[in-house]
């Protein structure tokens, strides 16, 4: 950034969020979906697995007694802003994400284990898909997540519930992970596990894993 200069940028982003509920909430969430529609009745998403590990570090579980309720792609941006000084590190001021449902693709891959690995792999590869591509394919625009005015992190899943979150674990996205669109940028953002903070309704934990793109540069 150049001397005597405030500036603000953004990141393109590209993430998986795995959310999850109290069983009894599941439960009930998907009674009223089924009601409202056959054909957009819950996904089995029990075989699915939180990837926790980047090789070297580990996110903590989910909570026991909890259940996988929604797995989707966030794409969007991860906004910083600079101090006047073409030395200070960008800080971090939110995030804007439209959260698609990619739990929709899973009637398409023939087994649970296919499914985690493409699921796992779409972010690296979608980064580079402008957002206007994805609106197009037939992936369901679940929710969208913010930051409030307060800088409260929120997931805001529409009927699924909404999250809002603190983090209570982080580490360092893998090495192999996608810097950006085509390649370029300055790197994954970490992986995080956010819990429910006083506003959630239905929804308990989310993970933000497999990250593509996002991190700001040095200075």
């Amino acid at each position: 950034m150049m001397a005597g200069q405030r500036s603000s940028f953004i990141a393109t982003l590209a993430i998986l969020l795995l959310s999850f509920v109290c069983s009894t909430q599941a439960r009930r969430i998907k009674r009223v979906d089924q009601e409202l529609s056959a054909r957009n009745k819950p996904m089995d998403l029990s075989k699915f697995q939180v990837p926790l590990s980047n090789g070297s570090a580990t996110l903590p579980s989910p909570t026991a007694g909890l259940s996988l309720k929604a797995i989707t792609l966030g794409r969007g941006t991860q906004n910083y802003t600079c101090a006047a000084s073409s030395t200070a590190a960008p800080v971090a001021i939110g995030a804007k994400a439209n959260l698609l449902d990619v739990s929709s693709l899973l009637p398409l891959i023939p087994s649970p284990q296919k499914a985690q690995t493409i699921l796992n792999l779409l972010p690296q590869y979608l980064v580079s898909f402008d957002f206007s591509v994805l609106q197009n394919a037939s992936i369901p625009i679940l929710g969208k997540h913010i930051f409030d005015a307060t800088g409260v992190p929120v997931f805001n899943l529409g009927a699924k519930g909404v999250l809002r979150a603190k983090k209570i674990a982080g580490i360092a996205a893998p090495k192999t992970a996608s810097k950006g669109a085509n390649g370029q940028g300055d790197g994954a953002v970490d992986w995080l596990a956010l819990t429910e903070v006083a506003g959630s309704v239905g929804l308990k934990e989310v993970y933000r894993v497999e990250t593509a793109g996002g991190k700001a540069p040095a200075s």
